[in-house]
């Protein structure tokens, strides 16, 4: 299994920044290229909850880490300082924000939060698979 990882400050460019290593990461493994539009989507989803979302003091930073388990998967965790888990929350029609969780329950396979080892935060992992016939063209 092929993996990256890294640190990022609870600042507004970490969404773009998680982007990068994303893209980064799925360089080295051509054949998972089309996992990046939505792998970039819900990850950027994810890192912006942490930033804008935690309630921790801003100087604790996220980790993130991009996993490989196949050539068709690929697996996001999202690491924060904050123990309370997301909720998924109906978003009205003139709501600018809200949707995140939604995006990542409606495009990932599989998705939840677990708390982290040693007790303190939580991550958010997701899945994306390509769908077998577009994997096999």
């Amino acid at each position: 299994m092929s993996e990256q990882t890294c640190w990022l400050p609870r600042h507004p460019k970490s969404p773009r920044n998680a982007r990068q290593e994303l893209r980064s990461f799925l360089l080295l493994h051509p054949s998972a290229e089309p996992l990046l539009p939505i792998g970039e989507l819900l990850l950027s989803e994810l890192v912006t909850n942490a930033v804008t979302h935690t309630r921790t003091p801003r100087d604790r930073l996220i980790f993130v880490r991009l996993q490989l388990p196949s050539p068709t998967t690929l697996r996001i965790e999202v690491h924060d300082a904050d123990s309370e888990k997301p909720s998924l929350r109906p978003a009205s029609l003139t709501s600018e924000c809200g949707r995140g969780l939604l995006l990542v329950q409606e495009l990932a396979s599989a998705w939840g939060c677990c708390p982290r080892r040693g007790g303190i935060g939580k991550f958010i992992w997701c899945h994306i698979t390509v769908p077998t016939a577009e994997a096999a063209a």
